[in-house]
């Protein structure tokens, strides 16, 4: 059995994507790596180029823009092109897997090679906002998704680039990991969230309101969300450590919740409850 792992990469330092860690969160299990490396306003080539490691696959395009969001989806579709392995392993720049499931993702891969009625593997989301230590699970934040396929031509990134279809039409067989996936894509400085959201209208994900263009990104109260209280993957730790916000935010929560067991014993869990009314 072999695994590649895949993403794409397009300015990633101009927009702090944490794709080192990402890549590097599931380089062991893979035996190889694609990273398709967009035309970058800064030295995203050469990061990527850093990494090393023999799995290094690097292919290079030019992104279209008037596709709109479908671009991301069409570059993905090029490096999973490229993937030879007999499983694909998608991540998304800002996306990292912790090394405590690694083990059991390749225990997984390894029972569902054999039973081709298996398209895709799933994983629980946990989207951090603000600080690494709150996470959103009201309603417009998906909290689960597909990140590994069987790379057998017929499953194929769709969209923005958020999951995975069969291209016939016919829906994906997927099987739960029961697996965290940690998406960090909001937790930065303010300054830098609002580039990333100027980026994000120009690509054709959102638009934003005249005051939203001109301010520094605003998370809010970040008490009304929930707290995580487990650990994260390794290779995020110095991101963390570095992150005022968070590092102010767990100063409040040590005091807050020093009663609570998840917190002794920093439990990897995110609560099932969701909200039906979107929090702005």
């Amino acid at each position: 059995m072999k695994v590649s792992g895949f993403t794409i990469a397009r300015n990633v330092i101009k927009f702090n994507y944490p794709i080192l860690e990402s890549i590097q969160s599931i380089l062991p299990i893979c035996d190889e790596f694609i990273v398709n490396v967009g035309d970058s306003e800064d030295d995203t080539l050469n990061l990527i180029r850093s990494i090393d490691s023999d799995k290094i696959r690097i292919i290079q395009n030019i992104w279209d823009p008037s596709g709109g969001a479908e671009v991301l989806s069409a570059q993905t579709n090029l490096a999973l092109e490229v993937c030879t392995g007999d499983w694909a392993f998608y991540l998304q720049s800002d996306e990292v897997i912790h090394e405590d499931d690694l083990a059991k993702l390749k225990s997984i891969m390894r029972e569902c090679f054999q039973d081709k009625e298996v398209d895709a593997l799933r994983f629980r989301w946990l989207h951090f906002y603000g600080s690494y230590f709150r996470y959103r699970i009201d309603r417009g934040w998906y909290q689960k998704q597909d990140r590994i396929i069987r790379n057998n031509g017929t499953v194929e990134s769709f969209g923005d680039a958020f999951g995975f279809r069969r291209k016939n039409g016919e829906p994906l067989k997927r099987k739960n990991t029961d697996c965290f996936l940690y998406h960090y894509g909001w937790v930065h400085p303010k300054e830098t969230m609002a580039r990333r959201r100027l980026n994000a209208e120009e690509i054709g994900f959102t638009t934003l309101m005249d005051q939203e263009r001109q301010e520094p990104y605003d998370y809010g109260n970040l008490n009304r969300f929930p707290v995580y209280f487990g650990t994260h993957p390794a290779v995020m730790r110095e991101k963390i450590d570095q992150h005022s916000l968070s590092q102010s935010d767990l100063q409040g929560i040590d005091r807050k919740y020093w009663w609570q067991p998840l917190k002794w014993f920093k439990v990897r869990y995110k609560t099932g409850r969701r909200v039906k009314k979107r929090i702005e």
